[in-house]
């Protein structure tokens, strides 16, 4: 068995990515508001400040800064995950618990990375907020609507064109 460490850094800044398990599906848009609503809660109950987030059908990317003294984000996002399935399942959405018990609606484990320095930060803000676009849902990233982008037009950090511009060349975390 492979032992997976996690960098923890209490206070810290972090980027990750978590998928649902059938990649198929548009579990996440089809039940933004559940989602929306189990994240709210865990907040409340273990507070952490949204730096960025993108919701995709099948995917999310957030960024996250944890308070002072606490680096638990894999408890929150336990907490989310269990939450956001647990409501599916009380509105009726049918699923089967798998041999073990347990509903795969997302997969196992998710991806983390700690933010090092404010270039680091501005480049995954960026890409969470182009990520509509780079999977062809949108043609501009304005015309996503489960994106904090939204927010930072609204606060005046981004333009409502911002990259629209060909010119524009974002981080590409996949190559």
């Amino acid at each position: 068995m492979v032992f997976y460490r996690r960098n923890r850094v209490a206070g810290g800044t972090y980027f990750f990515t978590l998928t649902l398990a059938d990649r198929r599906t548009r579990l996440l848009t089809e039940h933004v508001e559940v989602l929306r609503d189990v994240v709210r809660r865990v907040r409340s109950a273990r507070p952490f400040e949204v730096v960025a987030m993108v919701v995709m059908p099948e995917h999310l990317h957030a960024v996250w800064t944890l308070p002072e003294a606490d680096a638990d984000y894999s408890g929150r996002w336990r907490a989310i995950k269990a939450g956001f399935t647990h409501e599916l399942r009380q509105g009726g959405l049918n699923m089967r618990p798998n041999v073990k018990g347990e509903y795969a609606v997302w997969q196992r484990r998710f991806w983390e990375h700690t933010v090092r320095d404010e270039a680091d930060l501005a480049r995954h803000v960026d890409y969470i907020h182009y990520n509509p676009v780079k999977h062809g849902w949108v043609n501009h990233v304005k015309d996503w609507p489960w994106s904090s982008f939204h927010r930072y037009v609204r606060q005046g950090l981004l333009p409502a064109d911002w990259a629209a511009a060909p010119d524009i060349a974002l981080m590409d975390f996949d190559a």
